[in-house]
Parts: structure tokens; C-alpha cells; sequence
């Protein structure tokens, strides 16, 4: 077996998977573990006959056999997610929200299979915005698109190494509680931030 390290440039993933076929048996991938990047490596080991497995892969595209047939993984994809975020709304009688999603395979799917969990459940999502993850920002101003939003849920659809950097933001902005609710689709410990800023998290 080989182990690599990837950066998040998805033709480096592919150069690692390129070096790593042509110098040895490799009768399988296991990785990478974002979605941008199945998207080229699946088809890559599709290509040469090897399967590509994922343990952290969730952009519910991947889920097509008859695009990604060699891709597996050993997550569920958003739809799961999704799913749970539909059930939660109904439980506390919310009836929409706001997605701050990352503008990538895994933040525009999270994204869409949010919309369609919504769709399903008679619920709607105000609005999308999009955080860059090129620019490490949101398109558009957060407060004023929080802010004039008809809904005060947030559902923010990000990596974790975004979660603190838009959540900052947020607390700058006055975006958080007690006046909005946030709901993350990774964990954060409460040491990223200002001790001051607790009563709002």
C-alpha cells in the first residue's frame, strides 16, 4: 500500500493517483476524502479499472452508478442529511431557513439535497448564498442578506475549516443568537472564538 497527502488542488490528487498507478499493482483508491476531487478521480479509476472508495465523500451526485460505477463509499451521502434537517424543521414547527454553502461539489449538493428534503417536506429555503472558497467569503453582504431575510434559521453547509471564519462574521455582524438560529453540518469547538462572544453561540 501507498499513502499520500493531497492538497485542495484536485489536478495535485490526480498527479499523486497518476504517479502511484504507474510505479506499482495498485488495484484500488481509497480517498480522496472531498467530493471536488471524486469527481475526477472516480472517472479517472474508472478508466484504468480500479474502484475508488471515499470515507468522507458526501455530494449526493456520487450516489449515480450509471456516472460513478467504480465509486464507493463508507458515508451516507446528503441526502441522510438532508433527510434529518427536514424532520428537525418539522419537529420545531420551523417552516424555512437561509443555506450558506460553499461554492464546490460538496457545498452545491449538500445545498441541493437540502432544497429537495424542503421541497418534499412542504418547507422552504429563502434564500442560498454562497461563501467563495477561493475569496474566503460570502457573496454579498452577510448581515444584509441575513438580516432583510424573511427566515432567522441559517443552515450553514461548509467544510470545518470554513465553519469559523463565516461564523466570526456572523458574530461581527450581529448575525447570531439570540436573534438567529444557525445549524452547522460540522462540529466547532467554542475555543475558535472570543470568550466574550459565547452568549451569542
Amino acid at each position: 500500500w501507498q499513502a499520500e497527502q493531497t492538497t485542495d488542488n484536485i489536478i495535485d490528487a490526480l498527479n499523486i493517483a497518476c504517479r502511484a498507478v504507474s510505479v506499482s499493482n495498485v488495484v484500488g483508491i481509497v480517498g480522496p476524502t472531498v467530493s471536488r476531487d471524486v469527481h475526477v478521480i472516480a472517472p479517472f479509476g474508472e478508466k484504468i479499472g480500479i474502484p475508488v472508495i471515499s470515507h468522507a465523500a458526501t455530494d449526493p451526485d456520487l450516489s449515480d452508478q450509471n456516472t460513478y460505477p467504480n465509486f464507493y463509499r463508507t458515508v451516507a451521502s446528503d441526502f441522510a442529511a438532508a433527510a434529518a434537517l427536514a424532520k428537525l424543521f418539522i419537529r420545531f414547527n420551523w417552516t424555512s431557513c437561509s443555506i450558506i454553502y460553499q461554492n464546490d461539489a460538496f457545498g452545491t449538493g449538500g445545498a441541493k439535497a437540502i432544497s429537495e428534503a424542503f421541497i418534499k417536506s412542504d418547507l422552504t429555503v429563502s434564500q442560498m448564498i454562497i461563501f467563495d472558497i477561493a475569496m474566503l467569503s460570502t457573496r454579498g453582504d452577510l448581515k444584509s442578506l441575513l438580516t432583510n431575510a424573511a427566515t432567522r434559521i441559517v443552515v450553514l453547509w461548509v467544510e470545518s475549516i470554513y465553519t469559523p471564519l463565516i461564523l466570526q462574521k456572523a458574530l461581527d455582524s450581529n448575525v447570531v443568537g439570540p436573534y438567529f438560529t444557525w445549524i452547522l453540518s460540522s462540529s466547532i469547538s467554542l475555543n475558535s472564538f472570543n470568550q466574550t462572544f459565547y452568549p451569542n453561540l
